[in-house]
């Protein structure tokens, strides 16, 4: 199945193929003393943009030659299939409920074979009871196993308790923040609801910063948040 082209490749000197390779290599150094595979791309509130991280950011590990794969846990507010360009009649709603093999339910893109994909399907009625299931967490361990690099999207933090359930169960967690809209509030409780069930927090990516303004990313040293700024080009 044939899925969007991708814009790190497309241009692979600007600005935003290299804001991805940086949050590609960030990862690559949180797995020094602890193998990071399964990681958790959530926001505070809706609409911060994050499967589009989750998009972009597994083009630029694929490139590496790593294998990796996609989720869609957000599973009240599916996009991955949107951003993918696939259809989602089926995924992993069917794969949940039904217990077949996950392979049977991946989409495969045509120019990375490496890069697989796993869209939500049908919207169910029970979003937070099916992914905090023994069947979701059985799920998770078979897929680690076979892959090295593991992005789940998940609902937003502080509206639902979806990412909630999740978090513990992952290797890491990615919160999302957008630029000019997130207010403060809301991220100190987006990190004090992880906190409070043993998340391992990686960072946080601050999304569509304006280019004229410079970039900045944000990253955590002993839960004090810290950030530094990216020059000018």
């Amino acid at each position: 199945m044939v899925v969007a082209r991708n814009p790190i490749v497309a241009d692979p000197k600007s600005p935003f193929a290299e804001a991805f390779r940086a949050l590609r290599t960030n990862l690559q150094f949180t797995s020094v003393d602890r193998k990071v595979k399964s990681i958790l791309i959530t926001s505070s509130l809706p609409n911060e943009g994050k499967s589009t991280i989750v998009k972009n950011l597994s083009y630029s590990v694929a490139l590496t030659g790593s294998k990796v794969i996609v989720i869609d846990a957000d599973l009240r507010n599916p996009t991955v299939h949107k951003t993918f360009n696939l259809s989602n009649s089926r995924g992993l709603t069917n794969l949940l409920i039904d217990e077949g093999d996950y392979e049977a339910y991946l989409n495969v893109d045509t120019s990375y074979s490496n890069l697989h994909i796993l869209t939500s399907g049908p919207i169910p009625p029970n979003p937070a009871e099916l992914l905090g299931s023994n069947r979701m967490k059985k799920l998770l361990s078979s897929i680690q196993e076979n892959y090295d690099y593991v992005f789940i999207d998940s609902p937003p933090v502080v509206t639902v308790t979806d990412a909630v359930v999740l978090a513990p169960v992952v290797d890491g967690v990615i919160l999302v923040i957008q630029a000019g809209k997130t207010e403060i509030g809301a991220v100190s409780r987006a990190k004090e609801i992880l906190e409070s069930v043993k998340a391992n927090i990686l960072g946080v990516v601050l999304n569509r910063v304006k280019e004229s303004h410079g970039g900045y990313y944000y990253y955590y040293d002993d839960n004090k948040p810290q950030h530094r700024k990216r020059r000018k080009r």
